[in-house]
């Protein structure tokens, strides 16, 4: 049985009560009346007081519980001074990149580096280091020797084993060995981060903690955890497993025949020799079965086989992803070098009265004194946005947030969320009654949990709605419903906008949310991420077909419709994803065409460390099948530049830019039928002077009359920026599109 979160007695320091902000420097120490601080949080971010960043968050759990928690935000990583300026803590330094991983902050897509950062004063650029969780511990062990260092965020959550680097186009180490942490908390850390503060305020070390879930450390080859001393010293033994024992698509164990004839251990013989057999119950069988999982750990290849083996790779890949259901997940351990890091299985996710006790904390809901009137970009998004849930049952390949928050949805209860609705309105200055988003991961997720918390337990697949919404899950969007109409209803709130992804093939499943959606909260458009049109990527995704697209296309102007509005659909699409072919890019061209949509901003996959497509980009193989045995599927794999540069093309195939390379492209696969200045051409003939090499020849067509549209602009629906274009929305800061699409 899990203890509630807040179940620990308060430490001592909760006397000095709660600080306005977390202290920055030393004066505001003083003025609280700390002389040390208990932890001192490191982060890639500004500081910003708010539940939507998590130092914030952390910094005001921990608080709550009593401690002294101070913030160095942004040091300069040069050197180890700027790690000292508070002191040294009592506890522990708490390092994290930030919000966002600090390498997909940083660089694009075609490794560019990125000329400002969302997440720092005036959006400056290059206030935090390359792979920042690294250098920050780094930089804290020198201002410090002894002081123990806890690593944690989203940055360390995908990089927790060894993982392809796409920055180095390298298999690198897990942090662990890199940063030289104590201890590296992955995924939710609120109850792992509670109870090791615990036990360390009550003098335990940090290197005899090693029973949390959620957490990864550094051990001996041989090692393996002790045995309770109150336990059955026989059932608790630990047994280790090789992976490759596994390597099989499905549940791992068959299920429990409760009718089984098991032999006993005997004491005595039947006459003919044999042992007598008995009837196992099926809840003995059970129980057996939990207890063997609970104490076996599973040893992946090494870092050196995944480093130099791609199969190996790919199988690894396969099976920590298979081990990712805190109901069933087992612990997993990789040699690197004469140490092995160990993972224990994930956090077991909060309830709905522990998510509200987070959110319900004392946040002042802005950013901290320090920056002044400093314009900090991912606030300015954020500061009128509520988040209502955490996690995402999609299990899309491209998406980090299933390796960092997990499948199963975590919802705070509507009278919470009303609540930071109703601050929002009573305490952020420039509120104008409109509330940006009332999302999370995904706008439609809210409540959604399987029908059965024993199947939920047992269950192995990676997604509940690929290849199709799996019978045991709960599709109900009426709290949802219930909630939207509860917050627009307040007094003082003129709009609730939704934002956050939309989970499209969920929403066809109740007419009511999608007329209260679009008739309410979407203003003017809304993004929905397909992702693509063709069977082939989509498949390597895990994301549906566009049949669903295509019925809540239908609803969705049905509902506008209804109530008199013109709203659009604003889709997102990946180029050069694993397992996109040339011909897969130009049927998505050709769709955009006929649907008359001209794209200003899109993604190019990105590979992110540890997610499944980042994988098959790595090795070509397929790990949502099996992989040894010579039975991996082979993967189209986009990596070339200019490949890349030519499906990114196909997206845009409005642009003249890009029609000199469509061109060869077209003739190369044999579609020159596509290039002329007809209604059924993808690509005209003639090039626009000033834009590409004109072909050989081309001639331009004559200048249209007054008042007709200029050759080759198109007819789509006017976008926002009233170009005559719809263009995609801006990303969302705290949405972390990753892998060339939604968190989602």
């Amino acid at each position: 049985m899990t203890a509630p979160l807040f179940s620990h007695r308060k430490h001592w320091a909760a006397r000095f009560g709660t600080a306005p902000f977390l202290p920055m420097s030393r004066a505001e120490m003083t003025a609280l009346g700390w002389d040390e601080c208990d932890i001192i949080l490191v982060t890639g971010d500004a500081y910003i007081d708010h539940p939507g960043f998590g130092m914030a968050l952390i910094g005001r759990m921990l608080e709550a519980q009593g401690y002294r928690v101070g913030i160095i935000s942004q040091p300069d990583w040069h050197s180890a001074e700027p790690f000292r300026a508070l002191g040294k803590p009592a506890l522990y330094f708490g390092v994290t990149a930030g919000n966002m991983d600090s390498m997909v902050n940083r660089y694009t897509s075609d490794r560019k580096i990125r000329s400002d950062d969302a997440y720092t004063p005036h959006a400056a650029p290059n206030k935090r280091p390359d792979r920042a969780v690294t250098v920050y511990a780094q930089r804290c062990r020198e201002a410090f020797p002894g002081t123990p260092v806890i690593i944690g965020s989203i940055e360390a959550s995908l990089r927790r084993i060894a993982h392809y680097d796409y920055w180095s186009d390298t298999v690198r180490r897990s942090v662990l060995a890199d940063s030289k942490a104590d201890l590296l908390i992955f995924g939710n850390a609120e109850r792992a981060l509670l109870d090791v503060t615990y036990r360390l305020a009550q003098g335990e070390k940090i290197n005899t903690i090693r029973d949390l879930r959620g957490t990864a450390f550094m051990v001996p080859r041989d090692w393996m955890p002790p045995v309770p001393p109150d336990s059955d010293k026989t059932a608790a033994h630990w047994i280790e497993v090789q992976s490759t024992e596994l390597d099989t698509p499905g549940a791992i164990e068959a299920h429990v025949d409760p009718y089984a004839m098991a032999a006993s251990v005997p004491t005595t013989q039947t006459p003919d020799g044999t042992a007598p057999i008995r009837l196992i119950p099926k809840a003995a069988r059970l129980a057996a079965i939990q207890d063997q999982r609970a104490h076996t750990v599973i040893r992946l290849p090494d870092y050196d086989q995944v480093k130099n083996n791609p199969v190996l790779y790919a199988h690894a890949s396969r099976v920590f992803h298979l081990e990712s259901n805190p109901g069933n997940a087992r612990a997993l351990r990789q040699a690197h070098g004469e140490r092995d890091v160990w993972l224990n299985p994930p956090p077991i996710p909060l309830t709905t009265p522990e998510m509200d006790a987070v959110y319900d904390l004392p946040y002042a809901r802005a950013p901290h004194p320090a920056y002044g009137d400093a314009k900090i970009p991912a606030w300015e998004m954020i500061r009128f946005s509520v988040n209502i849930m955490r996690g995402c049952f999609g299990g899309c390949t491209f998406c980090s947030i299933t390796e960092h928050e997990g499948r199963i949805i975590q919802s705070r209860s509507e009278d919470s969320v009303i609540r930071e609705v109703e601050a929002i309105r009573d305490r952020t200055p420039g509120f104008t009654g409109v509330i940006s988003d009332l999302g999370g991961p995904t706008a439609n997720m809210y409540r959604m949990a399987c029908k059965s918390e024993k199947i939920e337990k047992a269950c192995r697949r990676l997604s509940c709605v690929y290849p199709g919404i799996c019978d045991n899950l709960d599709t109900d969007h009426t709290p949802l419903v219930n909630m939207y109409r509860r917050a627009r209803a307040l007094p003082g709130i003129k709009k609730i906008l939704v934002s956050s992804g939309l989970r499209y093939d969920l929403a066809v499943r109740s007419p009511e949310y999608v007329k209260e959606l679009v008739q309410h909260h979407v203003g003017g458009y809304l993004k929905i991420a397909p992702e693509h049109t063709e069977t082939g990527p989509l498949s390597k995704m895990m994301k549906p077909g566009m049949g669903a697209y295509d019925r809540f296309k239908d609803m969705f102007e049905s509902a506008s419709r209804a109530v008199g509005k013109k709203q659009y659909l604003i889709p997102y699409f990946i180029a050069a994803h694993p397992g996109t072919t040339d011909e897969d890019m130009l049927n998505l061209a050709l769709w955009l065409k006929r649907h008359e949509f001209r794209l200003d901003q899109v993604q190019t996959f990105l590979p992110t460390p540890m997610a499944l497509a980042t994988t098959m980009y790595h090795t070509g193989r397929n790990p949502l099948k099996k992989v040894l045995g010579g039975k991996a599927e082979k993967v189209d794999v986009v990596r070339e530049g200019r490949r890349r540069r030519l499906h990114k093309a196909f997206l845009r195939y409005h642009d003249p830019d890009n029609w000199p390379m469509l061109r060869d492209a077209l003739k190369a696969m044999g579609r020159e039928d596509l290039i002329g200045n007809g209604k059924k051409h993808l690509i005209p003939l003639y090039q626009p002077a000033g834009t590409g090499k004109q072909p050989e020849g081309a001639r331009a067509p004559r200048s249209p009359a007054p008042g007709q549209p200029k050759a080759g602009a198109g007819r789509g629906k006017p976008g926002p920026a009233g170009d005559g274009r719809p263009h995609q929305v801006p990303k969302h800061p705290l949405s972390q599109r990753r892998g060339g699409g939604k968190t989602r």
